[in-house]
C-alpha cells in the first residue's frame, strides 16, 4: 500500500486493526491494567513564556488506577519536556 503524503493513510484506504492482537500495558508495580488520567503541572518562567507572564501548564499522563504508580517512560518524557 502506498502511503499518503502527510504519512497518513490514503484516503478511502482505511486500514482495520484489531485490537485484541495489541498489547495490553500493565503497571511496572503491581501489575493492574487500568489506568486513569493524571497530570503533572509544569511553572514556566516569564522569561521563558512566550507571553512574557508566568504559567502554568498541564501535562497529562496516565497513573494505575490501583496504586497510582506512572509508568516510568511517560515520566521520562515529563521530565525532558
Amino acid at each position: 500500500m502506498s502511503s499518503h503524503p502527510d504519512g497518513g493513510v490514503p484516503q478511502g484506504q482505511e486500514q482495520q486493526l484489531d485490537i485484541s492482537k495489541a498489547d495490553t500495558i500493565t503497571c511496572d508495580e503491581c501489575g493492574n491494567a487500568s489506568f486513569i488520567q493524571a497530570f503533572f503541572l509544569k511553572k514556566i518562567s516569564a522569561l521563558m513564556s512566550p507571553t512574557g507572564q508566568e504559567a502554568i501548564v498541564p501535562v497529562q499522563v496516565f497513573s494505575c488506577g490501583n496504586c497510582g504508580t506512572v509508568p516510568q517512560k511517560m515520566l521520562e518524557q515529563v521530565k525532558n519536556s
